[in-house]
């Protein structure tokens, strides 16, 4: 796994971005289409900010998104369709963009796009890491073995308390208790990765990634393993790693 340094998360989601623009472009010269993975929450507004910028016929990408809450309304505040819609999807021309629906039965919906992923080896995956470490929804102790694409997980509540800290939902209460998530092996799966990870309440699930025994405990650690995944983190959420960098 390469780490790579910025000042500011904004010179972060720039850097992602042209790692991320140049894997997609790569796949398409080589395969004529590519297929990526886009993740949601604060952590990526930088980077998907200048990945609409970058010049990629996007009528030859497909693209999946990794999770979303159950439950809620794509009109929320909170739901990832509704955010990548506005910040993705309508932004660009896509080929196809295939949303993850919590509003229908969840374990259908699980094996709907276990099929349509299947079938859409990935090219690139942009996610983030998590406050307790999760990749996805996969909270600690995530599930290292399933082959299943997608599974209907709890949220623990350190999960659940992040999410009302970076302000999707009025009270904790309000925060679901279950989502839909991609598997852990199914994004490690994906041929390369692009690990967005900026601010200072990152810094301890960065130190425990990098630090740590590779285990459920901290699912971060898995990228550990993946030779062509990348972790771009600016200062604040490096200042717990910074003589390892």
């Amino acid at each position: 796994m390469e780490i790579v340094l910025s000042d500011t998360k904004q010179l972060l989601g720039l850097k992602a971005a042209n790692r991320g623009a140049e894997l997609i472009r790569k796949a398409i010269r080589l395969n004529g289409k590519a297929n990526i993975i886009v993740a949601t929450g604060a952590s990526q507004f930088e980077m998907l900010n200048e990945l609409v910028k970058e010049d990629i016929d996007w009528s030859l990408v497909t693209a999946f998104h990794l999770d979303e809450y159950i439950g809620i309304s794509e009109n929320h505040p909170a739901s990832f369709r509704k955010y990548l819609k506005e910040r993705f999807v309508d932004l660009i021309s896509l080929k196809e963009f295939i949303y993850v629906n919590g509003e229908s039965d969840p374990y259908q919906e699980c094996i709907r796009l276990g099929e349509l992923i299947s079938e859409h080896p990935i090219d690139v995956a942009f996610i983030g890491i998590g406050e307790n470490g999760h990749l996805a929804f996969n909270d600690p102790p995530a599930d290292f073995e399933t082959e299943e694409p997608y599974l209907v997980v709890k949220l623990n509540d350190a999960c659940r308390r992040q999410q009302l800290g970076e302000g999707w939902f009025p009270t904790f209460n309000d925060v679901p208790e279950k989502a839909i998530s991609m598997s852990i092996r199914q994004i490690m799966k994906s041929k390369a990765i692009i690990c967005t990870v900026p601010d200072e309440r990152k810094a301890t699930a960065v130190r425990d990634t990098l630090v740590n025994d590779i285990s459920p405990e901290c699912p971060a650690t898995i990228l550990r393993t993946q030779a062509n995944a990348v972790l771009l983190l600016d200062l604040a959420a490096a200042s717990l790693v910074r003589e390892m960098i």
